[in-house]
């Protein structure tokens, strides 16, 4: 699940009137409940080091009811919804946050299979066909980074590239195994 191509258009802008300027508007840890998850293949597990890697060294965010950052984030799956707990950095719970996960459910579902695609294609087929599915694939990670700013408009604001790691995390939990 590939998420972390430089040369990605940033696609939307920030999503909210929330103030994503100054030092506390960032997250600084971040938790994944993998309690379900049973295990991933090498690849799998790659991209999620790579998200998190890449969120920790580089993000914007901010949640509307959780006051003043810097943030530790918790994220979960529970009764097909993705839980954000946003923590302070002692770990004192400042908001939870709700988010269906119905309305990504085909995105997720084609996001897997062209990842899947596309670790075949690296595998076995020429340049030119791996870049026309990883155009594909960026394409699907773009459209769920939109989708998860949309929805949380109002709620959580954040740019694009905060949007998309956490995409690839959402896809990530998603994963029973």
């Amino acid at each position: 699940m590939p998420d972390h191509d430089p040369d990605d258009a940033p696609g939307a802008a920030a999503n909210s009137a929330l103030d994503l300027t100054g030092e506390d508007a960032r997250i600084v840890h971040i938790t994944l409940d993998e309690r379900t998850v049973i295990r991933r293949s090498p690849e799998v597990e790659q991209e999620r080091a790579i998200a998190v890697y890449d969120l920790l060294e580089e993000n914007r965010f901010r949640p509307s009811q959780a006051g003043a950052g810097p943030y530790h984030l918790h994220l979960r799956i529970e009764e097909n919804r993705l839980i954000l707990d946003v923590r302070d950095t002692g770990e004192e719970l400042r908001a939870t946050v709700a988010l269906p996960l119905t309305p990504f459910r085909r995105l997720v579902r084609d996001y897997f299979q062209i990842c899947e695609s596309y670790y075949d294609a690296i595998k076995r087929l020429s340049p030119s066909q791996i870049e026309a599915i990883d155009m594909g694939r960026r394409g699907l990670h773009n459209e769920g980074s939109t989708l998860l700013q949309e929805r949380l408009d109002g709620r959580v604001a954040m740019d694009f590239p905060t949007a998309r790691r956490l995409f690839t995390l959402l896809c990530v939990l998603h994963i029973r195994g």
